[in-house]
């Protein structure tokens, strides 16, 4: 990656790169709402942004992807796959550090390709691209087999290897839900791929033969489509349930109220009880997330108080007067003195 294509994650979300868990969720939920595609219909603009903060939440969130972005900023990602270039290091676009064992293991081939100084045998430890494989395989180089007598570049490892690929796939909470068809483009071919409904994060979808050919078996391996979700504004998981937080007003959790509540497929009518505190969950049975053979997961309502920062003359006075005559006390059983 060019360093042009540099995305700084702190940046998008406009919190510091000492920003714990709780402010990069914050910042991100502000940001979700303010450019939402549901919020600004037909805004290309807004629905990029909106991508581009879901991206920098997806690492920012992840500690493992956070820590390799920490650590080798825009070379994170190859880094995760085994190998990568030291931060501060040269941009080295155009190479798959995935095909390396390891950063050092990258390094030594950079140094052969120009020549055969800093102590290193004219081409040893060189790489070899295998005919009909998109992967590099070791070679000896210059006839010496280190395999007991094979052919030059003969890996005995890629024979009975494992051709099998992964690819990620983004969908969105509606798609996973409900289920969708995509087109995607494998190699040279465009494959019709089916997303059953109730796809989870880290769910994977097994394409088979459409992975890397096996140029000793002549056979394909699989591709493994792994499943992200796009972050929604208003639904996360819970384990299988979905959760969602919904305000109130005072009035509403003292005297008990009926509001209306999202779910996946509709909005449903709920009973607040009166008495209830911020904070609680309500459960609607059979409205999370879809489970196979059609059967669903429950989803958990976060109930919030809703303190209003402005209120109208009159209100004020009902509430003065409501705290004049309180015949109860919030703060009672609290200790009388420190420890």
């Amino acid at each position: 990656m060019a360093a042009t294509d540099f995305k700084d994650y702190y940046d998008i979300l406009g919190v510091s790169k000492t920003a714990n868990a709780d402010e990069i969720k914050r910042a991100f939920r502000k940001l979700a709402r303010k450019y939402h595609p549901d919020v600004n219909p037909g805004d290309a603009k807004a629905e990029a942004k909106f991508k581009e903060v879901n991206e920098a939440n997806e690492v920012l969130s992840d500690p493992d992807k956070r820590k390799k972005y920490d650590q080798f900023g825009r070379y994170w990602q190859q880094a995760g796959r085994g190998g990568g270039p030291t931060p501060g290091s040269a941009d080295f676009g155009g190479f798959d550090f995935s095909d390396y064992g390891s950063f050092d293991e990258f390094i030594n081939e950079l140094l052969g390709r120009f020549g055969t100084g800093f102590g290193g045998a004219p081409g040893a430890g060189s790489r070899g691209y295998r005919p009909g494989s998109s992967t590099y395989g070791r070679t000896t180089g210059f006839g010496n087999s280190g395999f007991g007598g094979a052919s030059p570049g003969f890996d005995p490892r890629a024979a009975a290897g494992n051709f099998d690929q992964e690819a990620n796939i983004s969908l969105t909470l509606a798609e996973a839900f409900k289920g969708t068809q995509k087109k995607l483009r494998i190699g040279g071919d465009v494959v019709e791929v089916r997303i059953p409904p109730g796809a989870k994060p880290g769910s994977k979808i097994r394409l088979r033969g459409k992975g890397q050919m096996n140029p000793y078996s002549k056979q394909r391996g699989d591709v493994y489509l792994v499943v992200s979700l796009q972050p929604h504004s208003f639904f996360q998981f819970d384990g299988d349930n979905l959760t969602c937080e919904v305000p109130i007003s005072p009035d509403e959790a003292v005297l008990g109220a009926k509001i209306d509540v999202p779910t996946p497929d509709g909005s449903v009518t709920v009973n607040v009880p009166a008495g209830i505190r911020s904070g609680q969950s309500l459960r609607l049975k059979g409205k999370g997330w879809v489970k196979p053979k059609g059967k669903r997961t429950d989803q958990l309502v976060k109930i919030l108080i809703d303190t209003p920062k402005r209120v109208s003359e009159e209100e004020k006075a009902l509430y003065e007067k409501l705290q004049s005559i309180r015949s109860y006390d919030t703060r009672q059983g609290l200790p009388t003195a420190g420890l």
